[in-house]
């Protein structure tokens, strides 16, 4: 069954996937071009460039959120109450890649104000599912 909230949980995990995918192939580049001992990176990053420290905490801001964001559609969907998440779900995956799209770019204020916009419509989002998913969970 396709519907909206099991294609943005998909598109979530997917967009994870490929920053996973994005910072292990320029790390594995990184070693076999000699740029860095396989033993020298440290989980954020620190010791290599701005974007790939940004990188890092884009792809950490993506696990964080899943089991938030992720767990209230999975939730949806295994209940079959998805006509509760399915209208604003789309927007939930938005905002999630405009987020991103924002930590990669800069760290500037404007940037930043910008990536916790768009963060700020996610939880907006979660805690209105929350809300509707106790209410129809508990009725």
């Amino acid at each position: 069954m396709s519907t909206n909230t099991a294609i943005a949980l998909t598109g979530f995990i997917c967009w994870t996937l490929v920053l996973l995918l994005l910072m292990e192939s320029i790390r594995s580049w990184m070693v076999l071009t000699g740029q860095i001992a396989p033993n020298g990176f440290v989980p954020d990053n620190g010791n290599l460039s701005p974007f790939m420290q940004r990188l890092a905490r884009a792809h950490a801001n993506c696990l964080e959120g899943l089991p938030v964001f992720g767990g209230l559609m999975l939730v949806a969907l295994v209940t079959g109450q998805n006509a509760l998440t399915d209208p604003l779900a789309y927007v939930v995956l938005g905002a999630r890649l405009v987020q991103t799209g924002f930590h990669l770019a800069s760290q500037s204020a404007a940037a930043v104000s910008l990536r916790f916009a768009a963060f700020a419509v996610q939880m907006l989002i979660a805690v209105y599912w929350a809300w509707l998913l106790m209410q129809d969970l508990l009725s």
